[in-house]
Protein backbone atom coordinates (compact mmCIF):
# COMPACT_ATOMS: atom_id res chain seq x y z
CA UNK A 1 0.00 0.00 0.00
CA UNK A 2 1.59 3.28 -1.05
CA UNK A 3 1.75 6.24 1.30
CA UNK A 4 0.53 9.49 -0.21
CA UNK A 5 1.02 12.77 1.65
CA UNK A 6 0.66 16.44 0.74
CA UNK A 7 4.25 16.93 -0.44
CA UNK A 8 4.53 17.35 -4.20
CA UNK A 9 0.85 17.98 -4.80
CA UNK A 10 1.40 21.66 -5.53
CA UNK A 11 -1.01 24.57 -5.27
CA UNK A 12 -4.19 23.60 -7.15
CA UNK A 13 -5.43 27.20 -7.02
CA UNK A 14 -2.34 28.80 -8.59
CA UNK A 15 -4.14 29.41 -11.89
CA UNK A 16 -6.86 31.51 -10.20
CA UNK A 17 -6.81 35.27 -9.73
CA UNK A 18 -6.25 36.36 -6.09
CA UNK A 19 -9.89 37.35 -5.61
CA UNK A 20 -11.03 33.91 -6.90
CA UNK A 21 -8.84 31.91 -4.56
CA UNK A 22 -10.56 30.45 -1.47
CA UNK A 23 -9.60 31.57 1.99
CA UNK A 24 -6.46 29.48 2.79
CA UNK A 25 -7.23 28.98 6.47
CA UNK A 26 -10.81 27.94 5.72
CA UNK A 27 -9.68 25.55 2.99
CA UNK A 28 -7.12 23.85 5.22
CA UNK A 29 -9.57 23.57 8.10
CA UNK A 30 -12.27 22.12 5.85
CA UNK A 31 -9.87 19.65 4.24
CA UNK A 32 -8.66 18.32 7.57
CA UNK A 33 -12.21 18.17 8.95
CA UNK A 34 -13.28 16.05 5.99
CA UNK A 35 -10.28 13.77 6.34
CA UNK A 36 -10.82 13.37 10.06
CA UNK A 37 -14.47 12.47 9.45
CA UNK A 38 -13.40 9.86 6.90
CA UNK A 39 -10.88 8.32 9.28
CA UNK A 40 -13.45 8.16 12.08
CA UNK A 41 -15.97 6.55 9.73
CA UNK A 42 -13.51 3.86 8.71
CA UNK A 43 -12.63 3.23 12.36
CA UNK A 44 -16.30 2.70 13.16
CA UNK A 45 -16.88 0.44 10.15
CA UNK A 46 -13.78 -1.63 10.88
CA UNK A 47 -14.66 -2.01 14.54
CA UNK A 48 -11.00 -1.89 15.37
CA UNK A 49 -11.04 0.00 18.67
CA UNK A 50 -9.48 -2.87 20.61
CA UNK A 51 -6.53 -4.00 18.53
CA UNK A 52 -5.84 -1.48 15.78
CA UNK A 53 -4.24 1.95 16.21
CA UNK A 54 -4.01 5.30 14.45
CA UNK A 55 -1.04 7.66 14.19
CA UNK A 56 -0.21 10.95 12.56
CA UNK A 57 -0.53 11.35 8.82
CA UNK A 58 -3.05 12.32 6.17
CA UNK A 59 -5.78 10.52 4.30
CA UNK A 60 -5.14 9.85 0.62
CA UNK A 61 -7.97 10.34 -1.87
CA UNK A 62 -6.24 10.12 -5.25
CA UNK A 63 -7.80 7.78 -7.78
CA UNK A 64 -6.26 4.33 -7.64
CA UNK A 65 -4.77 4.92 -4.18
CA UNK A 66 -5.92 3.51 -0.81
CA UNK A 67 -8.88 5.24 0.82
CA UNK A 68 -6.84 5.88 3.94
CA UNK A 69 -3.08 6.25 4.27
CA UNK A 70 -1.85 3.25 6.27
CA UNK A 71 0.08 5.67 8.50
CA UNK A 72 -3.29 6.97 9.67
CA UNK A 73 -5.12 3.71 10.24
CA UNK A 74 -4.50 0.02 9.90
CA UNK A 75 -7.67 -1.43 8.40
CA UNK A 76 -8.03 -4.99 9.74
CA UNK A 77 -9.98 -6.12 6.67
CA UNK A 78 -9.65 -5.12 3.01
CA UNK A 79 -12.44 -6.45 0.79
CA UNK A 80 -13.16 -6.83 -2.88
CA UNK A 81 -16.41 -8.23 -4.19
CA UNK A 82 -15.22 -11.85 -3.95
CA UNK A 83 -12.39 -11.66 -1.41
CA UNK A 84 -11.61 -10.44 2.09
CA UNK A 85 -8.03 -9.80 3.20
CA UNK A 86 -7.00 -10.09 6.85
CA UNK A 87 -4.60 -7.19 6.58
CA UNK A 88 -1.66 -8.01 8.84
CA UNK A 89 1.50 -10.10 8.85
CA UNK A 90 1.62 -10.18 12.64
CA UNK A 91 0.49 -13.71 13.65
CA UNK A 92 -0.87 -12.53 17.02
CA UNK A 93 -2.98 -9.81 15.39
CA UNK A 94 -4.01 -12.09 12.54
CA UNK A 95 -5.30 -14.73 14.97
CA UNK A 96 -7.25 -12.06 16.86
CA UNK A 97 -8.72 -10.56 13.69
CA UNK A 98 -9.77 -14.01 12.45
CA UNK A 99 -11.30 -14.75 15.84
CA UNK A 100 -13.31 -11.52 15.64
CA UNK A 101 -14.39 -12.40 12.11
CA UNK A 102 -15.63 -15.89 12.93
CA UNK A 103 -16.92 -15.24 16.47
CA UNK A 104 -18.50 -11.76 16.71
CA UNK A 105 -19.47 -12.59 20.32
CA UNK A 106 -22.45 -10.25 20.34
CA UNK A 107 -24.59 -12.94 21.96
CA UNK A 108 -24.15 -16.46 23.30
CA UNK A 109 -24.78 -18.04 19.89
CA UNK A 110 -21.80 -16.12 18.48
CA UNK A 111 -19.40 -16.89 21.32
CA UNK A 112 -17.04 -19.87 21.41
CA UNK A 113 -17.16 -22.63 23.98
CA UNK A 114 -13.42 -22.34 24.43
CA UNK A 115 -10.16 -21.19 22.87
CA UNK A 116 -6.90 -22.95 22.03
CA UNK A 117 -3.82 -21.07 23.23
CA UNK A 118 -0.43 -22.00 21.77
CA UNK A 119 3.01 -20.39 21.93
CA UNK A 120 4.24 -19.35 18.48
CA UNK A 121 7.56 -21.16 18.69
CA UNK A 122 6.81 -24.57 17.12
CA UNK A 123 4.52 -24.76 14.07
CA UNK A 124 4.00 -28.52 14.38
CA UNK A 125 2.63 -28.24 17.92
CA UNK A 126 0.37 -25.37 16.86
CA UNK A 127 -0.88 -27.34 13.85
CA UNK A 128 -1.72 -30.33 16.04
CA UNK A 129 -3.67 -28.03 18.37
CA UNK A 130 -5.99 -27.08 15.49
CA UNK A 131 -7.72 -30.43 16.06
CA UNK A 132 -9.43 -28.80 19.06
CA UNK A 133 -10.93 -25.88 17.10
CA UNK A 134 -14.11 -27.67 16.03
CA UNK A 135 -14.54 -29.95 19.03
CA UNK A 136 -14.72 -29.42 21.91
CA UNK A 137 -14.05 -25.68 21.65
CA UNK A 138 -15.91 -24.30 18.65
CA UNK A 139 -13.32 -21.58 19.08
CA UNK A 140 -10.16 -20.02 17.65
CA UNK A 141 -6.45 -20.60 17.99
CA UNK A 142 -4.83 -17.62 19.70
CA UNK A 143 -1.11 -17.09 20.16
CA UNK A 144 0.66 -16.66 23.47
CA UNK A 145 4.32 -16.56 24.48
CA UNK A 146 6.11 -19.17 26.54
CA UNK A 147 6.41 -16.64 29.36
CA UNK A 148 3.48 -14.29 28.82
CA UNK A 149 0.31 -13.31 26.99
CA UNK A 150 0.37 -10.57 24.31
CA UNK A 151 -1.95 -7.65 25.02
CA UNK A 152 -3.96 -8.34 21.84
CA UNK A 153 -4.61 -11.95 22.88
CA UNK A 154 -5.52 -10.89 26.41
CA UNK A 155 -8.02 -8.34 25.08
CA UNK A 156 -9.54 -10.94 22.78
CA UNK A 157 -10.02 -13.42 25.62
CA UNK A 158 -11.88 -10.72 27.54
CA UNK A 159 -14.02 -9.88 24.51
CA UNK A 160 -14.89 -13.49 23.67
CA UNK A 161 -15.87 -14.54 27.20
CA UNK A 162 -15.86 -18.24 26.24
CA UNK A 163 -18.97 -20.08 27.43
CA UNK A 164 -17.24 -23.30 28.43
CA UNK A 165 -17.56 -26.61 26.62
CA UNK A 166 -20.49 -28.68 27.91
CA UNK A 167 -18.83 -31.88 26.65
CA UNK A 168 -15.55 -30.96 28.32
CA UNK A 169 -16.65 -30.13 31.85
CA UNK A 170 -17.00 -26.42 31.17
CA UNK A 171 -13.37 -25.90 30.08
CA UNK A 172 -12.98 -22.45 28.48
CA UNK A 173 -9.33 -22.49 27.45
CA UNK A 174 -6.88 -25.23 26.47
CA UNK A 175 -3.20 -24.32 26.64
CA UNK A 176 -1.05 -26.46 24.37
CA UNK A 177 2.74 -26.57 24.43
CA UNK A 178 5.60 -25.70 26.74
CA UNK A 179 4.59 -22.60 28.70
CA UNK A 180 5.45 -21.25 32.13
CA UNK A 181 3.00 -21.87 34.95
CA UNK A 182 2.61 -18.11 35.31
CA UNK A 183 0.90 -17.97 31.91
CA UNK A 184 -1.72 -20.51 32.96
CA UNK A 185 -2.27 -18.60 36.19
CA UNK A 186 -2.80 -15.35 34.28
CA UNK A 187 -5.50 -17.04 32.18
CA UNK A 188 -7.16 -18.39 35.32
CA UNK A 189 -7.17 -14.88 36.77
CA UNK A 190 -9.54 -13.93 33.95
CA UNK A 191 -12.02 -16.33 35.53
CA UNK A 192 -11.52 -19.01 32.86
CA UNK A 193 -11.44 -22.74 33.49
CA UNK A 194 -8.20 -24.04 31.94
CA UNK A 195 -6.81 -27.38 30.77
CA UNK A 196 -3.14 -27.81 29.83
CA UNK A 197 -1.63 -30.22 27.30
CA UNK A 198 2.03 -29.63 28.07
CA UNK A 199 5.08 -30.62 26.06
CA UNK A 200 7.75 -29.47 23.64
CA UNK A 201 8.03 -32.56 21.40
CA UNK A 202 5.58 -32.31 18.46
CA UNK A 203 4.98 -36.06 18.05
CA UNK A 204 4.27 -36.51 21.77
CA UNK A 205 2.06 -33.42 22.00
CA UNK A 206 0.11 -34.50 18.88
CA UNK A 207 -0.45 -37.95 20.41
CA UNK A 208 -1.58 -36.35 23.68
CA UNK A 209 -4.05 -34.14 21.77
CA UNK A 210 -5.38 -37.25 20.03
CA UNK A 211 -5.88 -38.91 23.45
CA UNK A 212 -7.48 -35.74 24.89
CA UNK A 213 -9.92 -35.50 21.98
CA UNK A 214 -10.80 -39.19 22.30
CA UNK A 215 -11.45 -38.88 26.03
CA UNK A 216 -13.77 -35.91 25.62
CA UNK A 217 -15.49 -37.26 22.50
CA UNK A 218 -15.75 -40.78 23.97
CA UNK A 219 -14.87 -42.16 20.53
CA UNK A 220 -11.56 -42.33 18.70
CA UNK A 221 -11.38 -41.27 15.04
CA UNK A 222 -10.02 -44.15 12.98
CA UNK A 223 -8.69 -41.88 10.23
CA UNK A 224 -5.63 -39.72 10.87
CA UNK A 225 -3.43 -37.30 8.94
CA UNK A 226 0.24 -38.29 8.85
CA UNK A 227 2.59 -35.36 8.31
CA UNK A 228 6.31 -34.78 8.57
CA UNK A 229 7.76 -32.42 11.14
CA UNK A 230 10.61 -31.85 8.68
CA UNK A 231 8.64 -29.83 6.12
CA UNK A 232 5.90 -27.40 7.11
CA UNK A 233 5.06 -26.36 3.53
CA UNK A 234 3.89 -29.85 2.64
CA UNK A 235 2.19 -30.52 5.98
CA UNK A 236 0.23 -27.33 6.58
CA UNK A 237 -2.34 -27.59 3.74
CA UNK A 238 -3.99 -30.22 5.97
CA UNK A 239 -4.47 -27.83 8.91
CA UNK A 240 -7.86 -26.59 7.71
CA UNK A 241 -9.21 -30.12 7.45
CA UNK A 242 -7.98 -30.85 10.99
CA UNK A 243 -9.84 -27.75 12.20
CA UNK A 244 -12.97 -28.81 10.27
CA UNK A 245 -13.26 -32.53 10.99
CA UNK A 246 -12.32 -34.99 13.78
CA UNK A 247 -9.20 -36.47 12.18
CA UNK A 248 -6.05 -35.47 14.12
CA UNK A 249 -2.53 -35.07 12.80
CA UNK A 250 0.18 -37.48 13.96
CA UNK A 251 3.81 -36.92 13.08
CA UNK A 252 6.63 -38.84 11.45
CA UNK A 253 10.03 -37.66 10.26
CA UNK A 254 12.63 -38.60 7.70
CA UNK A 255 14.14 -40.87 10.34
CA UNK A 256 11.00 -42.90 10.97
CA UNK A 257 7.95 -43.17 13.23
CA UNK A 258 8.32 -41.69 16.72
CA UNK A 259 7.23 -43.94 19.57
CA UNK A 260 4.43 -41.57 20.59
CA UNK A 261 2.96 -41.77 17.07
CA UNK A 262 3.29 -45.57 16.99
CA UNK A 263 1.50 -45.82 20.35
CA UNK A 264 -1.36 -43.58 19.17
CA UNK A 265 -1.79 -45.61 15.98
CA UNK A 266 -1.64 -48.92 17.87
CA UNK A 267 -4.71 -47.87 19.86
CA UNK A 268 -6.68 -48.14 16.62
CA UNK A 269 -6.04 -51.89 16.55
CA UNK A 270 -4.88 -52.12 12.93
CA UNK A 271 -8.02 -50.30 11.75
CA UNK A 272 -6.37 -46.94 11.18
CA UNK A 273 -6.72 -45.15 7.85
CA UNK A 274 -3.62 -42.99 7.49
CA UNK A 275 -3.53 -40.13 4.97
CA UNK A 276 0.12 -39.36 4.34
CA UNK A 277 0.51 -35.71 3.34
CA UNK A 278 3.31 -34.95 0.91
CA UNK A 279 5.58 -36.61 -1.64
CA UNK A 280 8.48 -38.90 -0.78
CA UNK A 281 10.78 -35.94 -0.18
CA UNK A 282 8.53 -35.03 2.76
CA UNK A 283 7.58 -38.55 3.94
CA UNK A 284 9.97 -41.20 2.58
CA UNK A 285 8.44 -44.33 1.10
CA UNK A 286 10.10 -46.60 3.65
CA UNK A 287 8.40 -44.61 6.44
CA UNK A 288 5.05 -44.93 4.67
CA UNK A 289 5.61 -48.69 4.35
CA UNK A 290 6.30 -48.96 8.09
CA UNK A 291 2.91 -47.36 8.77
CA UNK A 292 1.08 -50.22 7.04
CA UNK A 293 1.33 -52.35 10.17
CA UNK A 294 -1.31 -50.05 11.71
CA UNK A 295 -3.85 -50.14 8.86
CA UNK A 296 -4.47 -48.65 5.41
CA UNK A 297 -2.08 -46.00 4.07
CA UNK A 298 -3.07 -43.44 1.41
CA UNK A 299 -0.64 -40.84 0.12
CA UNK A 300 -1.94 -37.43 -1.01
CA UNK A 301 0.85 -35.64 -2.81
CA UNK A 302 1.92 -32.79 -5.02
CA UNK A 303 5.38 -32.30 -6.47
CA UNK A 304 5.77 -28.94 -4.71
CA UNK A 305 3.93 -27.13 -1.86
CA UNK A 306 1.59 -25.25 -4.26
CA UNK A 307 0.50 -28.47 -5.95
CA UNK A 308 0.33 -30.24 -2.58
CA UNK A 309 -2.27 -27.76 -1.34
CA UNK A 310 -4.31 -28.11 -4.55
CA UNK A 311 -4.10 -31.91 -4.44
CA UNK A 312 -5.39 -31.88 -0.86
CA UNK A 313 -8.24 -29.51 -1.73
CA UNK A 314 -9.30 -31.82 -4.58
CA UNK A 315 -8.91 -35.13 -2.75
CA UNK A 316 -11.89 -37.16 -1.52
CA UNK A 317 -12.01 -40.69 -0.07
CA UNK A 318 -15.53 -41.88 -0.75
CA UNK A 319 -15.05 -44.85 1.59
CA UNK A 320 -14.43 -42.73 4.67
CA UNK A 321 -15.69 -39.28 3.65
CA UNK A 322 -12.24 -37.82 4.25
CA UNK A 323 -11.23 -34.85 2.12
CA UNK A 324 -12.62 -31.65 0.66
CA UNK A 325 -13.23 -33.05 -2.82
CA UNK A 326 -13.51 -29.56 -4.33
CA UNK A 327 -13.58 -30.01 -8.10
CA UNK A 328 -16.69 -27.96 -8.94
CA UNK A 329 -17.90 -24.39 -8.46
CA UNK A 330 -19.58 -22.96 -5.38
CA UNK A 331 -16.81 -22.98 -2.76
CA UNK A 332 -14.62 -20.81 -0.59
CA UNK A 333 -10.83 -20.83 -0.36
CA UNK A 334 -8.27 -19.46 2.07
CA UNK A 335 -4.96 -18.08 0.75
CA UNK A 336 -1.71 -17.54 2.63
CA UNK A 337 1.70 -16.77 1.20
CA UNK A 338 3.71 -19.96 0.86
CA UNK A 339 5.93 -20.58 3.85
CA UNK A 340 4.12 -18.35 6.35
CA UNK A 341 3.43 -21.08 8.88
CA UNK A 342 1.96 -18.93 11.63
CA UNK A 343 -0.58 -17.15 9.43
CA UNK A 344 -1.53 -20.52 7.92
CA UNK A 345 -2.36 -21.89 11.36
CA UNK A 346 -4.11 -18.70 12.50
CA UNK A 347 -6.53 -18.84 9.54
CA UNK A 348 -7.63 -22.45 10.23
CA UNK A 349 -10.99 -21.36 11.76
CA UNK A 350 -12.07 -20.28 8.25
CA UNK A 351 -12.53 -24.02 7.64
CA UNK A 352 -14.76 -24.46 10.68
CA UNK A 353 -17.59 -21.92 10.35
CA UNK A 354 -19.08 -19.79 7.61
CA UNK A 355 -18.05 -20.63 4.06
CA UNK A 356 -15.74 -23.55 4.96
CA UNK A 357 -12.43 -23.13 3.15
CA UNK A 358 -9.40 -25.28 2.36
CA UNK A 359 -5.96 -23.67 2.48
CA UNK A 360 -4.14 -22.84 -0.74
CA UNK A 361 -0.63 -21.40 -0.91
CA UNK A 362 -0.08 -18.09 -2.68
CA UNK A 363 2.99 -16.17 -3.85
CA UNK A 364 3.61 -12.54 -3.01
CA UNK A 365 3.84 -11.01 -6.48
CA UNK A 366 1.60 -13.05 -8.77
CA UNK A 367 -0.99 -15.82 -8.81
CA UNK A 368 0.96 -19.05 -9.46
CA UNK A 369 0.07 -20.85 -12.70
CA UNK A 370 -1.09 -23.99 -10.86
CA UNK A 371 -3.41 -21.98 -8.62
CA UNK A 372 -4.78 -20.05 -11.60
CA UNK A 373 -5.49 -23.28 -13.49
CA UNK A 374 -7.25 -24.79 -10.48
CA UNK A 375 -9.42 -21.72 -9.86
CA UNK A 376 -10.37 -21.62 -13.55
CA UNK A 377 -11.40 -25.29 -13.33
CA UNK A 378 -13.87 -24.52 -10.53
CA UNK A 379 -15.00 -21.09 -11.77
CA UNK A 380 -18.78 -20.56 -11.41
CA UNK A 381 -20.66 -20.34 -14.72
CA UNK A 382 -24.34 -19.59 -15.30
CA UNK A 383 -26.82 -20.36 -18.06
CA UNK A 384 -29.04 -17.26 -18.18
CA UNK A 385 -28.24 -14.84 -15.38
CA UNK A 386 -25.53 -14.63 -12.69
CA UNK A 387 -28.27 -14.60 -10.07
CA UNK A 388 -28.41 -18.37 -10.58
CA UNK A 389 -25.07 -18.81 -8.83
CA UNK A 390 -23.31 -20.66 -7.38
CA UNK A 391 -20.53 -18.34 -6.24
CA UNK A 392 -16.91 -18.71 -5.19
CA UNK A 393 -15.20 -16.59 -2.55
CA UNK A 394 -11.88 -16.39 -0.74
CA UNK A 395 -10.09 -15.26 2.38
CA UNK A 396 -6.57 -13.86 2.04
CA UNK A 397 -4.46 -13.60 5.20
CA UNK A 398 -1.45 -11.29 5.06
CA UNK A 399 -0.71 -7.59 4.62
CA UNK A 400 -0.33 -5.90 1.25
CA UNK A 401 3.42 -5.74 1.77
CA UNK A 402 3.71 -9.54 1.54
CA UNK A 403 0.90 -10.35 -0.92
CA UNK A 404 0.47 -7.52 -3.41
CA UNK A 405 -2.92 -5.86 -4.01
CA UNK A 406 -2.65 -6.94 -7.66
CA UNK A 407 -2.67 -10.56 -6.49
CA UNK A 408 -5.83 -10.01 -4.46
CA UNK A 409 -7.38 -8.33 -7.52
CA UNK A 410 -6.51 -11.25 -9.79
CA UNK A 411 -7.88 -13.77 -7.30
CA UNK A 412 -11.09 -11.73 -7.20
CA UNK A 413 -11.32 -11.93 -11.00
CA UNK A 414 -10.67 -15.68 -11.03
CA UNK A 415 -13.51 -16.21 -8.58
CA UNK A 416 -16.01 -14.12 -10.56
CA UNK A 417 -19.02 -15.92 -12.01
CA UNK A 418 -19.15 -16.00 -15.84
CA UNK A 419 -21.64 -17.11 -18.49
CA UNK A 420 -21.29 -20.64 -19.82
CA UNK A 421 -21.56 -19.24 -23.35
CA UNK A 422 -18.95 -16.67 -24.32
CA UNK A 423 -20.31 -13.32 -25.48
CA UNK A 424 -23.51 -13.48 -23.42
CA UNK A 425 -25.22 -10.12 -22.92
CA UNK A 426 -25.32 -10.98 -19.23
CA UNK A 427 -21.56 -11.26 -19.07
CA UNK A 428 -20.02 -8.84 -16.55
CA UNK A 429 -17.64 -7.83 -19.34
CA UNK A 430 -20.51 -6.70 -21.57
CA UNK A 431 -21.17 -3.62 -19.47
CA UNK A 432 -24.92 -4.27 -19.20
CA UNK A 433 -27.00 -7.04 -17.67
CA UNK A 434 -29.92 -7.81 -19.90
Amino acid sequence: MNSIGTDGRGDHTAHLRPEERPNRAYAVTTTYARRLACVLAVLLLAGCTDTMSASTGEAAFHAGEPLVNEQVIHAPWIATKNTVRVNTNDPVKAAVTISRTVWPATDDNQRPNGVVLVPNDDWAIAMAAADLIHFPNNGPVLYIKKDGIPDETLSELKRLKPKGSPENGGVQAIVVGDVDASVTEEIKELGLQVDVIKGDQPAKVAADIDAYYTRVNKEQPKSVVIASTDDAKFALPAVNWIAHMPEPVLYVSNKGIPQATADALAKRRKQAVMYVIGPEQAVPEDVAKELEVFGRVVRIQGKDPMQQAIAFAKYKDNKTGFGWGITTAGHNFSFVREGNEWLAIAQAPFAHLGKHAPLLWMSGGQVPDDVRTYLESVRPRYNTTPVEGPYNAAWLTGAEGSVMPSVQSEIDALLEIEPKKAGSKSSPHAGHHG
